[in-house]
């Protein structure tokens, strides 16, 4: 625990955020149940697992850092680790975790760059706007198309909730 909170210590001096010291693979997939992403950073034995266990129930979004011995980061990582060899070195890790954590914006920024893709119920609901559209206001496809893509740009809403809008004053 101690070697923990010095290795948080020096990851928020160098201005990394820390939402958790854990002693337990538990407490760390606990946490990790809460967000998108992140980088988990442990030794290779936790109180009730080894860190491949770990990695295996982790989110397909984190990052995991592994420090031990030269010979345990040889013979037993698996993939999706990455390992540091203790004895640590300061600005090993730091450049580690902001090298992963640069890795984690850049996929943030292409998730939000990235188009939603709607499942067949929401484009259901979308046709049936449009169909309703076209038969009582006389639009073609194109003109209710972009009817519920202006209203739900206008109004801040996504384009199955404005279609969903359209149906319910129906």
């Amino acid at each position: 625990m101690e070697d923990a909170k010095s290795i948080k210590n020096i990851l928020v001096k160098n201005g990394f955020g820390v939402t958790a010291v854990c002693t337990s693979g538990a407490q760390a997939l606990g946490y990790a149940d809460e967000f998108h992403d992140g980088i988990v950073i442990t030794g290779y034995r936790l109180a009730d697992m080894i860190c491949v266990e770990v990695r295996e129930h982790l989110p397909r979004d984190f990052e995991m850092v592994v420090m031990a011995s030269q010979r345990v980061l040889a013979e037993e990582l698996g993939s999706g680790i990455i390992g540091l060899a203790m004895p640590l070195k300061v600005h090993e890790l730091v450049n580690t975790v902001d090298m992963l954590s640069q890795g984690i914006v850049r996929r943030r920024k292409k998730r939000r760059e990235k188009p939603a893709s709607r499942d067949e119920k929401e484009k259901a609901v979308i046709e049936h706007a449009k169909q309703l559209l076209i038969t009582r206001n006389h639009m073609t496809e194109e003109e209710a198309h972009r009817y519920l893509q202006k209203h739900s740009m206008d109004n801040g809403t996504s384009m199955v909730e404005t279609a969903q809008m359209v149906l319910a004053l129906k």
